[in-house]
């Protein structure tokens, strides 16, 4: 009995390493691209690059990243001296009997200082 329950504890352990193993991916990718996304709304509000700019800069580092983003799943808009940018996609991850679909919405907005 004493070996079921350590077999079935060793299962267990290695079942939580295996989901954890296909979904910290997904969460740490989102989170660079979070952190790409802030980084340059705070760079371009002082610049003069266009939207459609900043847009290809990002859909680059998703690319980079893995990340199945499209150019229609990007928004920048500057709005008076306000620069919003933010991105809608999902991922999806086959976890055996159970497949998953990630939905991740990174965003900010960056009012310039004047």
């Amino acid at each position: 009995m004493q070996r079921l329950k350590s077999l079935i504890g060793v299962l267990v352990v290695a079942a939580a390493f295996y989901v954890a193993w296909q979904l910290f991916p997904p969460y740490y990718n989102n989170f660079q691209f979070q952190d790409e996304i802030e980084s340059q709304a705070r760079l371009n509000s002082y610049t003069s690059k266009s939207e459609q700019e900043i847009k290809e800069g990002l859909i680059k580092k998703a690319r980079e990243l893995d990340l199945p983003l499209t150019s229609d799943q990007v928004k920048v808009q500057r709005i008076g001296t306000e620069l919003a940018i933010s991105a809608d996609y999902s991922i999806h991850v086959d976890l055996p009997g159970y497949p998953l679909d990630l939905h991740f919405t990174p965003q900010t907005k960056n009012k310039k200082i004047q």
